[in-house]
């Protein structure tokens, strides 16, 4: 039974005293609840002026400890970058050259004991997909904005689906579509072209109006790019973007407010190095997606190309209120389209024609039905 404390002594002390005076360890063992051999250990201790109290039973040396100088590696990188799990860091060090890092499981008990570790969240529920080859397909969007020491900034960030490499975060004034425009022609010219961007609804690439095209639609199809569109109100849909987010905002912009464009755009750097240089991605088993991500062989043209239609496809020159001309009627098609030719290309149902702009199928119309007026 456990040893309790009296108001005077502990009952050890009054054990001791009570042998002391000549009582048998037998009948103060049966008295006290113990072994008569925990008697006479506290007996000795008294003899030898140790105290009474319980000795520790940790291990004098403990050879499996993580060393204090690998301790605290652990917690530099992890209060450096709040979002990695035991796994990230120890492959991490294992990369700086740390011999034998401590295992995923260990790191996390060392977060543990430091106060480092985030409130858990829920598990994603929904299905990942991933495109087959670097450069298939980029993931787009702005990050929200945050607040400079004078105005906002909007990082504009893209992410190959296939091997997360993060191309050039762009840190911008606002969600305009020329400056959209800008930052992605120079990373077209500095990293290729992908085949197709993943984006959301909203401006500057979101659809205007019904079968309406904005101008950035436009410009991607000329390039040859497929500007897709997730589903609204499912932000799951563009899932590594988003958890790139939560990372930058962890990392970058939950810890600091930036003097400016510039300052911001110099940290957004720095992240991007560190994200594509140095964080190993669980998807990647483990690896670096700079070690993994191929550059796109698709060079950003010098010149736009114009569209090439077949001989049986009828060409119109959209105008400056969205419209062609076609057996005598004005066809809405879209604003975004103005000034360009589309190409009109009947189908196997009479009277039915796919709009075409490049290679890509932007309408169908009918014209057997009033969607079209009579001139």
């Amino acid at each position: 039974m456990p040893w309790k404390v009296s108001t005077d002594m502990s009952e050890r002390e009054e054990l001791v005293a009570r042998y002391r005076q000549g009582e048998s360890m037998t009948i103060l063992a049966r008295a006290y609840g113990i072994a008569r051999k925990t008697g006479y250990k506290w007996v000795q201790r008294a003899a030898a002026s140790e105290p009474l109290t319980d000795r520790s039973r940790r291990p004098a040396s403990s050879p499996t400890r993580t060393a204090a100088t690998v301790e605290q590696q652990v917690v530099d990188l992890r209060r450096a970058h709040p979002t990695w799990g035991g796994r990230k860091l120890h492959h991490r060090l294992a990369a700086l050259g740390v011999a034998d890092p401590p295992e995923p499981s260990t790191i996390t008990s060392i977060l543990h004991r430091h106060g480092l570790i985030l409130p858990a969240t829920a598990p994603s529920r929904w299905t990942r997909f991933e495109a087959a080859a670097p450069n298939d397909l980029w993931q787009l969007d702005f990050k929200g904005w945050h607040a400079l020491r004078a105005g906002r900034v909007y990082p504009l960030t893209l992410l190959d689906d296939h091997r997360r490499f993060l191309l050039p975060i762009t840190c911008l004034p606002d969600e305009q579509g020329a400056p959209v425009r800008t930052a992605l022609t120079a990373i077209f010219q500095r990293d290729g072209l992908p085949w197709a961007i993943l984006c959301d609804n909203g401006k500057p690439w979101g659809a205007s109006g019904s079968g309406g095209l904005t101008k950035l639609e436009v410009w991607c199809m000329q390039l040859d790019i497929r500007l897709l569109h997730g589903r609204i109100l499912h932000p799951q849909t563009q899932g590594k973007l988003e958890r790139l987010h939560r990372t930058l905002k962890a990392e970058v912009f939950a810890q600091h407010t930036f003097l400016g464009l510039a300052h911001a755009q110099a940290a957004c750097d720095r992240f991007r190095a560190t994200y594509n240089l140095e964080r190993p991605h669980e998807m990647l088993d483990y690896a670096t997606p700079v070690s993994r991500y191929q550059a796109s062989q698709r060079a950003f043209p010098a010149t736009l190309p114009r569209p090439v239609y077949a001989d049986e496809v009828a060409v119109r020159r959209v105008s400056g209120k969205g419209t062609i001309r076609f057996q005598h009627r004005a066809i809405p098609i879209s604003q975004g389209l103005a000034g360009h030719e589309v190409g009109l290309r009947p189908t196997a149902v009479d009277g039915t024609f796919d709009i075409l702009f490049h290679p890509q199928v932007v309408r169908v119309i009918s014209l057997t039905t009033p969607t079209a007026s009579s001139s």
